[in-house]
């Protein structure tokens, strides 16, 4: 699992200044522009408003679920969302599968919550460390507890989602963000990863 961040065109601004008509209630007022940049997964950060695709991909680097967040938006806090959302359809009938057997994921995607999220479901985990975390459990010794589990060669294969990312930027419409709603945004990125599952040979 990864993101992708691009830098957007900022939207027009609403329209305001606009005086509320005689009888009209709090709920007619303007929205706020930032709750509204928010559900339209727009997030102000360095390069001015972004936008995060965070992508679960296989093993050959198709996409699995997508979600959109504001690019201010940590990347931790999406991994739920984003395991949640798969849904692999049975080769015979069935519920369509929804756990994967591991989940390998960049050092953003290493927390406890996150470790104990895919222990309790039973998923292997082959995340690295962060630099602090292993800092943080060597000054408490043998209170720091054990390492978590890595396999440096399985982990390899994580540049597949680097592989998948650079697939869907040859769509323009993905790699710069036009749409102003997020849901058309996603939508494309869904047309997008269709073609790219079209494309791969079967078999």
């Amino acid at each position: 699992m990864d993101r992708l961040r691009r830098l957007h065109d900022q939207p027009s601004p609403p329209a305001c200044g606009r005086r509320p008509q005689k009888g009209a209630s709090d709920e007619d007022e303007p929205e706020d522009p930032g709750r509204s940049q928010a559900r339209q997964a727009l997030g102000r950060s360095r390069g001015g408003l972004t936008t995060k695709v965070h992508l679960a991909v296989d093993g050959r680097g198709l996409p699995l679920s997508i979600v959109l967040t504001p690019g201010n938006v940590n990347d931790a806090t999406a991994f739920g969302q984003i395991l949640d959302s798969i849904r692999i359809p049975r080769a015979v009938t069935g519920r369509p599968r929804t756990t994967p057997a591991r989940v390998l994921g960049d050092k953003a995607y290493s927390s406890r919550a996150i470790r104990h999220l895919l222990r309790r479901r039973g998923i292997v985990a082959t995340i690295p460390e962060r630099h602090d975390q292993i800092a943080n459990r060597r000054r408490r010794g043998t209170y720091g507890g054990r390492p978590p589990a890595f396999d440096k060669d399985i982990y390899r294969n994580r540049n597949e989602v680097e592989r998948c990312f650079a697939r869907l930027k040859q769509f323009r419409a993905i790699a710069t963000r036009f749409d102003k709603l997020a849901d058309r945004y996603r939508a494309g990125i869904v047309v997008a990863a269709l073609i790219l599952w079209l494309r791969e040979p079967v078999g």
